[in-house]
């Protein structure tokens, strides 16, 4: 009874310390390696979306302003209610706000004054392309180590629809505000940041 016991031990023993086979090896390298495909395919496109966190902030300041100096005209009758829509709106006055992806440029003083629409982005304007400038690696803007962003890469679609779009007469207008831009980051993949907001005629 005692030696059978001993047997069954050892035999239990062998059956433990037996190893893993070729192609258990070969399935647990294959499990891993998409394991550590997957996750540095995740880290690189994290890294990614946070070194263009700064060209996200710029287009989103780029629709504020936009739809900013639209609201003001209105407040300030700068312009006339028929003005805010898009141009080639059939209206009289027509509309002013140009069709379609726009460069960011600067305002030219001389064209915007003639046409009234000085301060109102998304209207003709004929400038070279704007530049943005941020704080440099002291966080301080106004230091010698601020940094000089060109818009160059960024376009800014102004569309303005009656609402609800069945009513040319309406009286409130729906506002879409699209800034895109291309980043190094990003292979040259192009990047959207969308803003909609609703007009009144009345202030």
């Amino acid at each position: 009874m005692k030696t059978c016991g001993r047997t069954t031990r050892r035999g239990g023993n062998a059956r433990s310390q037996r190893g893993f086979s070729i192609i258990e090896v070969l399935v647990a390298g294959v499990i891993l390696t998409i394991g550590l495909v997957g996750v540095l395919s995740l880290f690189s496109l994290a890294m990614a979306n946070a070194q263009t966190s700064q060209q996200d902030m710029i287009a989103k300041q780029l629709a504020n302003a936009a739809m900013e100096s639209i609201f003001t005209a209105r407040d300030t009758a700068q312009l006339q209610w028929d003005q805010i829509q898009n141009t080639g709106a059939g209206t009289t006055p027509d509309g002013i706000f140009a069709v379609g992806p726009q460069q960011i440029l600067l305002t030219n003083t001389t064209t915007c004054a003639a046409a009234g629409t000085c301060g109102i982005l998304g209207t003709a304007q004929t400038g070279g392309a704007q530049t943005l400038v941020t704080p440099g690696p002291d966080g301080i803007l106004g230091t010698a180590d601020d940094v000089t962003v060109s818009l160059a890469n960024y376009r800014r679609t102004i569309a303005i629809a009656p609402f609800p779009p069945t009513d040319p007469n309406a009286t409130v207008r729906q506002i879409t505000i699209t800034v895109t831009y291309t980043a190094a980051q990003l292979r040259g993949q192009p990047r959207s940041y969308v803003m909609t907001g609703f007009i009144s005629q009345f202030r």
